[in-house]
């Protein structure tokens, strides 16, 4: 367990020094590789690189619905008005919720001597010699490593929420 202050100190650690080029899909699920380069706290020039994969499940749009078939006995004319009033307002009310999986079966780790930054370098050349669209390198704090990939699901997340939200406009679904 983190403490706070673990966490905060994660947070302000984390760099994406190679970002994807895509975002999380509106439509579908969206599956992201990230690369977290290290720094061992308590070793000289030794350096992990976890390698894994993250999924983006596909965004939802959640509406809050009042039934049609739903009847006010013994209420005023007042409240049913109020009441259709709501059901109006209500219907216009949408929230987007992205949902991801960290699948950690799928982590590998390798320890490199060498410093932080010339891992860092050849980490990213790498991935951007590949062209991967999907790929993210992150570098973060060894013990809290996790956090750097939550960190980069807010991220994403807000990277990807205008985009979602237009698609699901411009196919009716959002107001």
């Amino acid at each position: 367990m983190y403490s706070d202050d673990d966490i905060q100190f994660a947070l302000q650690s984390t760099e994406i020094l190679h970002e994807p080029d895509r975002r999380i899909d509106t439509f579908g699920t969206t599956a992201f590789v990230f690369h977290l380069v290290s720094e061992l706290m308590d070793d000289v020039n030794k350096v992990r690189v976890r390698t894994g994969k993250i999924t983006a499940e596909r965004p939802l749009v959640l509406k809050p619905e009042i039934s049609d078939n739903m009847e006010l006995e013994g209420f005023s004319e007042q409240a049913s008005a109020l009441f259709e009033w709501l059901k109006k307002r209500l219907s216009r009310i949408n929230i987007l919720r992205y949902g991801f999986t960290l699948k950690k079966s799928d982590v590998t780790e390798e320890l490199i001597t060498d410093s932080l930054a010339n891992v860092s370098a050849r980490v990213v050349k790498s991935v951007r010699d590949s062209g991967s669209p999907m790929t993210v390198v992150l570098q973060g704090v060894d013990d809290a490593w996790d956090v750097s990939l939550v960190k980069f699901h807010a991220d994403m997340i807000a990277k990807s929420f205008e985009i979602n939200r237009f698609d699901w406009k411009r196919r009716g679904l959002l107001d």
